[in-house]
């Protein structure tokens, strides 16, 4: 592709509006020369659909590394991506970002945001992304500070009447006790399964990331698709006031109440498949004696620390 988005992954969202400006326009400038690639619709139906959030400034960055990170290492003939991007910040896109998707066969549509929740939370917006039509099998959220490092498919990550999600890093800000109210809100009990937590934590209540989550599109028999569930699930306890913590991981805590509630199973991905860096892992290297399929490197110091940033660059590349 040869996209001149490297300048941009230099541009930190505290640098200089004047500097910003210069870097857009030399991308924008080398966008302009690319040449058009296949898109979507030659290629029939996807059977999975990645999308993750575009908004300025820095995750339209990261979105277009997400995406040149799923253009590399998965088919195309199997493969959708799209971004969204709440509709009153469409305008605040930088046009390269949206002809780098134009570029790599997908888009960025605009989503309501305003006015989903009782009061503003942005953090919910992956939950909203949820909600949009797609026309796939199986769809699969992703954060924007993720990328997809090796060849990969999508019979790896979704599996009929399942969700498919790794465990959370870990659940530090609650004790274990604060499971047993928030299933009563919902007139049910907590599951007797315990899992063991990515990074720290065992013989916990399930409790999963929201950084990738993979779900099947079709309605369950009540005519709601999962993120209807999930929607109304997290609306629901927002509400509740007694929750401590509860925004920014509202989308945690209900997402494995949502799964249940919508007459799926959960499917713990393999950490080599949703890898998260950062907290007790800061400072340390990929392992290089097992095949990390996905990082979740979740800021620009780690990605730096890691090498992810070279790694990135020359997917984009290419």
């Amino acid at each position: 592709m040869g996209l001149c988005i490297t300048e941009l992954q230099r541009v930190g969202p505290k640098d200089s509006l004047h500097q910003e400006k210069r870097v857009a326009a030399v991308w924008n400038a080398r966008v302009k020369r690319q040449p058009m690639q296949i898109g979507r619709e030659d290629l029939g139906k996807p059977k999975l659909t990645f999308f993750y959030i575009v908004e300025p400034p820095q995750y339209e960055v990261y979105a277009s590394t997400l995406l040149a990170s799923i253009r590399t290492h998965f088919d195309p003939s199997e493969v959708a991506a799209i971004g969204y991007c709440p509709a009153h910040r469409m305008s605040e896109l930088d046009p390269a970002v949206l002809r780098a998707h134009e570029i790599m066969g997908s888009e960025v549509r605009p989503m309501q945001t305003e006015g989903m929740w009782d009061f503003p939370y942005p953090h919910g917006n992956k939950i909203i992304a949820c909600l949009q039509e797609r026309d796939s099998e199986y769809s699969a959220f992703v954060d924007s500070d993720v990328m997809f490092l090796r060849a990969n498919s999508p019979s790896n990550l979704a599996k009929a009447g399942q969700v498919s999600c790794s465990a959370a890093a870990s659940m530090v800000w609650a004790d274990q006790e604060i499971w047993t109210p928030i299933y009563k809100v919902f007139d049910m009990a907590v599951p007797k399964e315990r899992i063991r937590l990515m990074r720290r934590g065992r013989n916990t209540v399930p409790y999963f990331s929201s950084g990738m989550v993979v779900f099947p599109e079709e309605a369950n028999t009540e005519c709601r698709r999962f993120p209807d569930v999930w929607y109304e699930t997290a609306r629901t306890l927002d509400r509740e006031d007694w929750v401590p913590k509860r925004r920014p991981y509202l989308d945690q805590l209900t997402l494995p109440i949502a799964i249940q509630r919508a007459g799926l199973r959960w499917n713990i991905l393999p950490e080599e498949q949703h890898y998260i860096l950062g907290g007790k892992l800061r400072g340390q290297d990929l392992p290089e004696d097992r095949a990390i399929y996905t990082a979740h490197y979740r800021n620009d110091a780690i990605l730096r620390e890691t090498g992810l940033r070279k790694v990135g660059q020359k997917m984009l590349k290419q």
